[in-house]
């Protein structure tokens, strides 16, 4: 049928405005995305656009599934100490020299995203760059952008290498229900086609920075952290200085019956960081705990902000720590900077009201937000995606929560749990997956998972941190949001849309030029809907615009996939979001260097494709 011939009927009015609605909730953020998404799914099946039998099968699809191997795969390659061999290795060819450090550290990011999802591996980057940083003076910020960008190339190597690659296959098989007659039945790509496209992509990002990126990239502000460092860095980064004391509480001290928030709440304060009463000692007590006599405060400050607090809170002063000389061993605790991911549940609450103390053992000094560092009632600040805190605790309690993915930590600290002795059965397990998927004989997804129960029966990795390594907010947004690109399909809208879109334009338009502008089409809706929203719309779409104008919509189909990651300019890719308060980067330095960036991708893309297909 022609699509310009098809009337606009109710459910394609329904569908477009669930679109709408989507975008519209994307862009103000008023509404978690998950929950979006949520809604969105409840109102397909309440309208009945998607079959009350197939509305949840977005959550046990072929991508879903391939996602959470991915996530968990990566997971595995973590615990063996793989990160901490290759900063070491990367070191040592680098020789000293900044630029083949920068190219060498990007390449292999780039390289291991094709694996592993985005996010994913510029979290397990983040504490190897910082720990490059430190030892080789190059400023933080000039390591994370060409890193991150290197990452979101690399993960167009392969079709499991980001979500919306992993999403097409499912899209093109479910776009062939609703083709028109005579039209050739739409095929499953193979693990490794966009191979080419993903290298030319990779080394094409590689060169940017290496002949003109790095020169727009500010030199100053190092932002480089690890044990080591701790002292000078948040001296001058936060005005976090000075060193540790026990005040001991006398019967004659105001102190006595407070609570630790309250001390902590006393005009010029020193940091009150841990607690003893009794023969009970922490580190990060909770706000309401209880300070009587006898009681010992392990304090941060200045000596002289320290006696004169002792002296007016008529407290005993000592500089040799007898009570916590363990709990501030720096190979046991210390102060770390982590960045909170797009995917936290901490967006949107204060600390007070996450109880990160009594819950995380996590105490809060600051929050680093846009360049602000926010010290004044740090516990009430309402947090958001992309601040960076300013936490100190035990290195296994930081650990823990890291683990949670709600932050992710840029510190580079001692991390326990490490299984260097799995490393050759993890690597030899990944790489029998890898050529079980290379193989086509069965579905990627059931490849992945062959690799996941690998890692689980050899000791690689432990069922529940597998269950750790997983985004659900990530995995449960994609699930929900799979049936609203069945719909655009099976509704007609797309086909509309598309047949309305063709008819306006001018005859004889190339194709590659309507490539182009899907491809920025694309690209623009990411930045407003995620990667994964962009694609689920754009895909259904872009079939049947190959389908009006006499184009391949297998190609058309691949270029949304792969425009879906193009945004190295705005926080709601997951990657930016994640180095922008690590890396200092302001708004206006990102859209200068990723403007540029963002052409050459698609210019990459529309060719690599063209030659391909």
């Amino acid at each position: 049928m022609d699509a310009t011939t098809l009337a606009l009927t109710t459910d394609m009015k329904i569908v477009l405005g669930l679109v709408v609605l989507t975008m519209v909730l994307f862009v103000f953020q008023r509404v978690r995305a998950d929950l979006v998404a949520l809604v969105v799914l409840v109102m397909l099946g309440l309208t009945g656009l998607v079959q009350p039998e197939d509305v949840f099968n977005g959550f046990s699809s072929n991508a879903v599934i391939s996602v959470i191997a991915t996530m968990i795969l990566g997971m595995g390659l973590d615990r063996t100490g793989a990160l901490n061999r290759l900063a070491a290795w990367l070191l040592r060819r680098a020789h000293g020299m900044e630029h083949r450090l920068l190219l060498l550290t990007s390449g292999i990011a780039g390289l291991n995203s094709s694996v592993m999802q985005n996010p994913s591996v510029m979290a397990l980057y983040m504490p190897v760059a910082s720990r490059l940083a430190s030892r080789t003076g190059i400023s933080l910020s000039r390591m994370l952008l060409p890193i991150g960008v290197a990452i979101v190339m690399g993960g167009t190597l392969t079709m499991v290498g980001n979500s919306p690659l992993i999403l097409l296959n499912d899209l093109l098989v479910a776009a062939n229900a609703n083709l028109p007659s005579g039209a050739a039945t739409l095929e499953p790509l193979n693990m490794f086609a966009p191979l080419p496209i993903g290298l030319v992509l990779l080394l094409g990002g590689l060169a940017y920075f290496h002949f003109h990126g790095n020169r727009q990239l500010r030199g100053e502000g190092d932002s480089n952290v690890t044990p080591a460092r701790t002292e000078s860095y948040f001296t001058r980064t936060y005005g976090i200085e000075g060193d540790v004391f026990e005040l001991t509480v006398t019967a004659d001290s105001p102190l006595v019956g407070m609570t630790y928030g309250e001390a902590e709440a006393i005009h010029h304060a020193p940091l009150i960081l841990a607690l003893q009463t009794g023969n009970e000692s922490r580190l990060a007590p909770p706000a309401d705990a209880r300070i009587w006599v006898g009681s010992v405060l392990g304090v941060m400050g200045q000596r002289q902000q320290v006696a004169d607090f002792a002296q007016n809170q008529f407290l005993r002063m000592s500089t040799r720590l007898r009570n916590f000389a363990d709990l501030f061993n720096p190979s046991r605790a210390g102060i770390a900077e982590a960045v909170i991911p797009p995917t936290s549940k901490f967006i949107g609450k204060t600390a007070g009201e996450l109880q990160m103390r009594s819950q995380y053992g996590i105490s809060l000094l600051a929050v680093n937000r846009d360049k602000t560092v926010l010290r004044d009632e740090v516990r009430d600040t309402t947090l958001r995606a992309g601040d960076m805190l300013v936490v100190h605790s035990i290195w296994q309690d930081l650990g823990r929560l890291s683990s949670d993915k709600d932050i992710v930590v840029v510190t580079d600290y001692p991390k326990g749990e490490q299984r260097p002795q799995k490393f050759k059965i993890a690597m030899a397990i990944f790489a029998v997956t890898m050529l079980i998927a290379l193989s086509g004989r069965v579905p990627t997804s059931v490849a992945l998972m062959t690799g996941v129960a690998g890692m689980l029966v050899f000791g690689v990795l432990k069922m529940d941190e597998a269950y750790g390594a997983i985004s659900w907010k990530t995995v449960f947004l994609m699930a929900c949001l799979i049936p609203l690109g069945w719909a655009m399909d099976s509704s007609g809208a797309a086909a509309w849309v598309a047949g309305h879109t063709v008819e306006q334009l001018p005859t004889g338009l190339p194709i590659w030029l309507l490539e182009f502008a899907v491809a920025l089409l694309t690209a623009a809706f990411s930045m407003v809907i995620s990667h994964v929203g962009a694609t689920i719309v754009v895909v259904p779409l872009a079939i049947n615009l190959a389908l009006a104008a006499d184009g391949n919509p297998t190609a058309f189909a691949f270029i949304v996939a792969l425009s879906a990651s193009n945004n190295f300019v705005t926080q709601s890719n997951p990657v930016m979001s994640m180095i922008a308060g690590p890396g200092g980067y302001r708004p206006r330095e990102l859209w200068k260097i990723g403007v540029p960036l963002s052409f050459i991708y698609t210019a990459i893309v529309v060719l690599m494709v063209n030659l391909l297909f």
